[in-house]
């Protein structure tokens, strides 16, 4: 019998983990186990919900202050395997389960475990003053996944996907598979890079990606800035990292984005393709060379 877990991380956020909960709690499968970790959020608590019950662990923030997005996955699956779970699926915290999340992602991987399965992604526009539905199969009426993804239907799959399409919003991985890959990169911390770099690592070593249409979700509305200015500090740091772990930079449409607002500029080091702030000047300090 397959054992499956759901993880989510979050820092905030209560009511979209709240709302997230419910779903879970509402699907045609039950996870086994639905497991939170915390990043320097201690209001988040277990709860129960119908049958499902919320665990929690808890995280510090990284040194410097950005919250440890990649660590605290790595707790949340090694948590859940320590504590017996076959396949792992690792939901964002703004994201409701489709009806047949937890059941299409255990089916796929208990199959083809040597694959890591996203499912499409929809992101929803404002609520209604009366909320999104709390039946997780009315979510099915808002449905229209993330143009830029794949997005097979219902009962489709797709193989030998591209890895610079993956992220971590929604996807599953069965226990060998994730002790093959190794996790995420640790010395990622803040915003972005580390989803890319997991698809990497896990092509790497001999893991490949693929999409499950029945794995559907949705991600629940909240302000975002486009680009995303308040992480442009994490983007140039985790995107530097990545170019050295793999000879190309990640992000460029954020980075030239960014650099048409003239907040960066693009430069040649040693190792090629460099992006770097450009410093106001009165504000600060000045980059050395």
């Amino acid at each position: 019998m397959t054992h499956v877990a759901v993880v989510s991380i979050a820092h905030g956020r209560h009511d979209h983990l709240a709302a997230q909960h419910r779903s879970l709690a509402r699907g045609t499968a039950l996870p086994d186990r639905y497991l939170v970790v915390a990043m320097d959020d201690a209001e988040i608590r277990e709860q129960r919900v119908g049958a499902l019950e919320r665990t929690v662990v808890s995280v510090e923030r990284a040194p410097g202050g950005a919250l440890p997005l990649a660590a605290a996955r790595n707790l949340g699956v090694r948590t859940a395997i320590d504590d017996g779970a076959d396949v792992v699926v690792l939901l964002d915290v703004d994201c409701l389960a489709g009806a047949e999340l937890v059941s299409s992602y255990a089916e796929v991987v208990a199959a083809r475990p040597e694959r890591i399965w996203s499912g499409p992604v929809t992101y929803l526009p404002p609520p209604p003053p009366s909320g999104y539905p709390e039946d997780p199969w009315a979510l099915a009426d808002w449905d229209d996944p993330h143009p830029a993804r794949p997005c097979p239907a219902p009962g489709e799959l797709v193989l030998d996907a591209d890895p610079d399409l993956f992220w971590s919003l929604s996807f599953a991985v069965d226990r060998d598979a994730w002790g093959r890959i190794g996790g995420f990169c640790e010395d990622y911390v803040g915003y972005g890079g580390e989803d890319t770099d997991l698809a990497r690592t896990a092509l790497a070593a001999g893991v490949g990606l693929g999409w499950v249409g029945g794995a559907r979700a949705y991600h629940q509305h909240h302000a975002v800035s486009s680009p995303p200015v308040e992480h442009l500090d994490d983007i140039l740091r985790n995107g530097r990292l990545f170019r050295d772990r793999w000879g190309h930079w990640p992000m460029s449409g954020w980075l030239e984005a960014f650099e048409a607002r003239g907040l960066v500029r693009r430069r040649q080091d040693a190792q090629g393709d460099d992006w770097v702030r450009c410093v106001p000047p009165d504000t600060t300090p000045k980059e050395t060379a």
